[in-house]
């Protein structure tokens, strides 16, 4: 298990080590990858930037529902994931935590095409903390979900 005092840093190998190590098996079936961390705001970063993670799901026909449609429980698990990491960036480390809301608004079907997830913090606080990610197929940028999520603290 990860250590749970922050670090002067969270960076992607931090993180796929997170990943390795805490999340469910099937989570990891996903193959999930990091494409960014962001703890710290890049030089010019306007003022409302958030700090987050962008991560991707590879397309799979095993994600598919009929009609080769990626499926929302695993655009939803996508959405999950990567709101815990970037929550972990926050934190610059390890905290646990538990998903207390996820509510996903669908905008259009998402086929034949690789997602990504960018996920930012809304709200960190010392018990819960709060994001939002925005779902969007590889294939053209366009976003295919809006996710909000509360996350308690442990």
């Amino acid at each position: 298990m990860p250590s749970e005092q922050p670090a002067a840093g969270f960076d992607v190998a931090a993180a796929r080590q997170v990943l390795g190590d805490v999340f469910a098996p099937w989570v990891q079936d996903l193959k999930l990858s990091i494409e960014r961390i962001e703890c710290d705001p890049p030089a010019a970063a306007p003022a409302d930037w958030q700090p987050g993670a962008v991560l991707r799901m590879p397309f799979s026909e095993r994600l598919c529902r009929h009609g080769g449609i990626v499926c929302g429980q695993a655009l939803m698990a996508l959405a999950d994931t990567s709101m815990v990491l970037a929550i972990l960036a926050a934190n610059r480390g390890y905290r646990p935590m538990t998903t207390v809301d996820q509510t996903t608004h669908f905008m259009r079907a998402v086929a034949s095409s690789d997602v990504l997830a960018d996920a930012r913090i809304v709200r960190l606080g010392r018990t819960m903390s709060f994001g939002r990610v925005t779902l969007s197929s590889a294939a053209d940028d366009k976003p295919v979900a809006i996710v909000s999520s509360a996350f308690a603290m442990l």
